[in-house]
Order: structure tokens, then sequence, then C-alpha cells
């Protein structure tokens, strides 16, 4: 087999249908083996739990070819248990130990030639997913569910790569206290749509969510964790309950704390304190990090830097992150998880 005839280089951060995927049902508390199939349609119920109380999960990760020539994805193992820690939350069965991982790598093996070619910039995104399958008219969590994995072939998620992007301080509360902030549940990014469409008709490119309580500090965006870098090169990266744990933040501290020296504070940060910080980004895994130019907080603008590109410690925490996923600098053991 030979790699799809794709313009690698010029994809943009969307969906491709792509040869195969993996589905798996849960009934009478037990999931079933799973299998993989051609069929990308999902056919429920019209009273399915997910369609009637949003009962969902999901989780986002990459398969990357590597220097050497490997198809590797970049700690799994954290995704397949913070899906199942967002499970627990909504009341949904956990996947059996193996099962996630299992099912990724069979996916990526089977949709082998979707994988982009070293270099190009293009990666594999990879979306598992767990949703109430059975109908549901009185308020209770389903029955029965089913997990999925779907790939898609994909660009940078913001179109400007690794050029700052400009943010809004929002209006709008991205998660209530004590509740589902901290899990990747989808009904977390319904609530956020409605903000992110009025930033984008504003100008800006995401929004800064404040947390629900006070709206003095400092939580996340709608799809990727903040990290701030101080005046003395030290990394200083958001804490609170309400904030989803980014695989990539944790892998960020590390690499910051490790390969760079750099000491990691991981604190309240205020909104007051943004201007006393030299470099601002957002990271995850559809972006890993994009540098902020800007924030807006209501007409008093903080700018980062030169507001157009990525500071000096942010640059050389990209590069080392990177590096390791591909496979050009070793990265801790267990980091990188080869498929094929």
């Amino acid at each position: 087999m030979a790699k799809k005839d794709i313009d690698w280089e010029n994809l943009g951060f969307g969906y491709i249908k792509t040869d195969k995927r993996y589905v798996s049902n849960f009934k009478d508390g037990k999931w079933d083996e799973g299998l993989i199939t051609e069929d990308d349609k999902v056919v429920i119920s019209e009273c399915a739990g997910v369609l009637q109380y949003s009962q969902s999960c999901f989780e986002g990760l990459k398969a990357y070819t590597t220097e050497d020539g490997r198809v590797v994805t970049f700690r799994p193992d954290l995704n397949a248990q913070r899906m199942n820690d967002s499970a627990e939350r909504l009341e949904m069965p956990k996947l059996p130990d193996g099962k996630f991982l299992e099912a990724v790598d069979k996916v990526v093996e089977a949709n082998i030639d979707w994988v982009p070619p070293y270099g190009s910039g293009a990666t594999l995104y990879i979306r598992p997913y767990m949703f109430g399958s059975n109908p549901v008219i009185g308020v209770k969590p389903a029955d029965e569910y089913q997990f999925r994995v779907f790939v898609t072939p994909v660009g940078p998620y913001f179109k400007g790569g690794t050029k700052a992007v400009n943010l809004k301080v929002s209006d709008f509360d991205r998660a209530a206290p004590h509740g589902t902030g901290h899990i990747k549940a989808g009904l977390n990014y319904a609530m956020s749509l409605h903000a992110i469409v009025t930033a984008h008709a504003e100008g800006y490119d995401e929004n800064l969510y404040l947390d629900p309580a006070t709206r003095t500090k400092v939580e996340e965006t709608g799809g990727a964790n903040f990290i701030f870098v101080d005046h003395d090169g030290n990394l200083v990266v958001p804490k609170s309950t309400s904030i989803l744990p980014s695989i990539t933040r944790r892998s960020l501290t590390v690499v910051g704390e490790k390969y760079l020296g750099c000491k990691v504070y991981e604190r309240e940060v205020l909104l007051s304190e943004l201007k006393d910080f030299a470099e601002c980004g957002l990271c995850g895994t559809a972006a890993v990090i994009s540098p902020v130019g800007s924030i807006d907080d209501h007409g008093n603008k903080i700018v980062f830097g030169d507001g157009k590109e990525m500071g000096p410690v942010t640059k050389k925490l990209y590069d080392t992150l990177t590096g390791i996923q591909m496979g050009h600098i070793e990265g801790p053991e267990g980091w990188v998880h080869t498929i094929k």
C-alpha cells in the first residue's frame, strides 16, 4: 500500500473520512470485544441518552511519523485514564484496562496510509468517544453505550500555525464551580460555542475564561490550557479544579523542568498579573503550543513580547516537545508509544 494522494503540507484542521474505524458496545453490564468497520454511520434511537441528556465524553490524540519512519502516539495511556475519569463523572461505564489503547492502535494500523509523512507538518488526529445509546426519557444515566474511534489527517489547529493568536477575556463562563470543567465532556464544549462565535465575530481567535466563582483567576480557553513565562524564565501554569488536565500541559512542565532547567510553578494565576508575564501560550493536543500575542480585557490590551511571534522560552518548549514526539529527541520512558 502507498500513502494517500493528499497535499499534506496544506491540510487544514478539518474532518476527512478515512477507511476504517473502531466500534464497541456496552450492554447487559459489559463491553463486547469491539471490531474494525468501514461503516462510518452511527444509527441510534431518537430517544438515545446522548440526544436527550448529552451523556457523552471524548478524547483527542495524534499519530505521527517519526524521523526514523515509525508511526507513534504520544502518552496515550494518559488519554485512556482521562477518558475513564470522564466516564466515571458522567455515570458511564469505564473501559477495561487496555481496551482504549488496543482500539487506538487498531484504528491507526487500519488507516496507516492516512498517516502523514515525516516533515509534512501534518498528523493523524485520533478521536475516541463514548455516548449513551439506548432510549432514555427519564433523567437518568443510559443503560447501553457505544465507544468509537475514528481518525482524520489534519494540519495546524490555528491557521497561522505558530503565529501569535489574539484573545479576549470572555464574559461567559466555561464551567460551573464543582461542575464538569475538569473532564472532557461534550457538554463543556457546547457551552463554549456561543462564546467562540462571538469572539470570532469581534476579530479574536479565542476566549480567555476566568474562574466561575470569583472571575478574577485565569482558567483556560475553549480548547486549550494556558502556560505563562515570567521575566526570569520560569514557567507558570494556572491551577484550578475546573481546568481540564491537558496532557500536553503536563508534558510541558516536565520538559521545562527536566530538559530546559526552568523552575515550574503550578498555582492560581490572577487576571491582574498577566501584564507581568513575558510570554503566554495555549497548549493542547491539537496545537501543541500556540503563542498568544495579546489578550484584550474589555479594552485593556495586554501584549506579550512583540505580539507576533513565539517567545524564546515558549519556542524552546515547543521545539523540545515536538522533537520528542517526532523522534529526534529522546523523551522520558513510556512517552512515545510505537504502533508500527
